[in-house]
């Protein structure tokens, strides 16, 4: 209520950049005031249900709600995620190299279709600076992930140099990584979903968190990928079959849309990758392909349109063992975890699942 109330029509008042600024700079600045992550914690923080714990990759997850890449791109709010009521958090995208992005404006809201677009071109302070910010992390109750991308100006047959450096800086400061293929907003990046130049890429990653793990003697860390929804059913099938064949630690399910379908608003007009409620559907129905295809041993991490624990509980019995959002939270604010949280675990008790686990691909049994 308090931010649907009060928070809500001020930000909604301002550009949606700006507004996305001021949100992160406040998070930033409110880890750091004595007493005020305590009191955000009492507020918005999730309680701890054992039904809703998950353990994947070798991680602990307190419940399976997660936010998406996309809103902290530079890490400076990575103390605060788990006051407000996160279970996991991706910070990111990142280069490897600090880059302004594309021209504004390049954020815009479509309130009547709860949606977003963006177009903001993997605007980031670059891999050096997110190193430094997430080493200088102390309070890190959740686990984090880094998704990595390429810069705008390298040639997609240099890609997988430019993920390979992003891994040598970030290595020790990510509890997990992402690989970003499938944003819409830089040029030819999606390519690099197919063929050849998948292989390589993740070859190269996964080799590159080899090297750094036998540094420490440990495995090395998770690597999942990103993927787009609007691959043909063809393509999608050869794509999960590289990533599958990469050794890659699993999948996340979707990045945002170019598709327009069904939308009302006049900035569907403007180009960029659509998120929110409009690919909800879509995401879900990759999601489901993904583990049919894979049948269900390679984990997926379901993105796109939960604005409802219905609509997460239907990613996780479609196949997903963690769920991400992104677009909900700034329509509906923080309140919106403890309402999924909580709202899982009521699905999983009435189902008869005592885990998470359990309910995983449910629809597939």
């Amino acid at each position: 209520m308090l931010y649907s109330k009060l928070a809500k029509p001020v930000f909604f008042q301002m550009d949606p950049e700006k507004a996305h600024h001021l949100v992160i700079d406040g998070l930033h600045t409110a880890a750091k005031i004595p007493g005020l992550p305590a009191v955000m914690r009492g507020m918005y923080g999730v309680k701890q249900y054992p039904e809703l714990e998950v353990n994947l990759f070798g991680l602990q997850f307190p419940h399976p709600v997660g936010l998406a890449a996309g809103l902290d791109k530079n890490a400076k709010a990575v103390e605060m995620f788990a006051n407000i009521g996160f279970g996991f958090a991706e910070v990111g995208t990142v280069t490897p190299k600090g880059q302004v992005g594309n021209e504004l404006p390049r954020l815009f809201r479509l309130p009547s279709d709860e949606a977003l677009v963006n177009r903001m071109g993997f605007n980031n302070d670059g891999a050096d600076a997110m190193a430094q910010r997430l080493a200088a992390v102390q309070d890190r109750r959740i686990p984090i992930a880094v998704n990595i991308g390429k810069n705008k100006t390298t040639p997609n047959e240099s890609a997988h140099e430019d993920y390979r450096a992003c891994m040598q800086k970030l290595y020790p400061y990510g509890d997990f990584f992402v690989v970003n293929i499938s944003s819409p907003n830089t040029p030819d990046l999606r390519a690099l979903q197919h063929g050849d130049e998948l292989s390589l890429l993740l070859t190269t990653v996964m080799e590159e968190a080899a090297k750094q793990a036998s540094k420490t003697g440990a495995r090395p860390k998770p690597v999942l990928v990103k993927i787009a929804p609007d691959m043909t059913d063809e393509q999608l099938g050869y794509t999960v079959e590289t990533i599958q064949k990469s050794g890659a630690a699993g999948i996340i399910a979707t990045n945002t849309t170019i598709s327009r379908d069904g939308l009302t608003h006049p900035n569907k007009k403007e180009t960029g990758g659509l998120s929110g409620l409009p690919l909800k559907a879509r995401s879900t129905e990759v999601i489901r392909a993904v583990y049919r295809q894979t049948g269900g041993k390679l984990p997926i991490i379901g993105s796109g349109g939960i604005f409802t624990a219905d609509d997460a509980y239907d990613k996780i019995r479609a196949g997903a063992a963690l769920v991400e959002i992104y677009t909900a939270l700034i329509y509906r604010g923080p309140e919106l975890l403890n309402e999924l949280a909580l709202g899982i675990r009521q699905r999983l008790i009435a189902d008869g699942y005592a885990s998470i686990a359990e309910a995983v691909g449910a629809d597939h049994r």
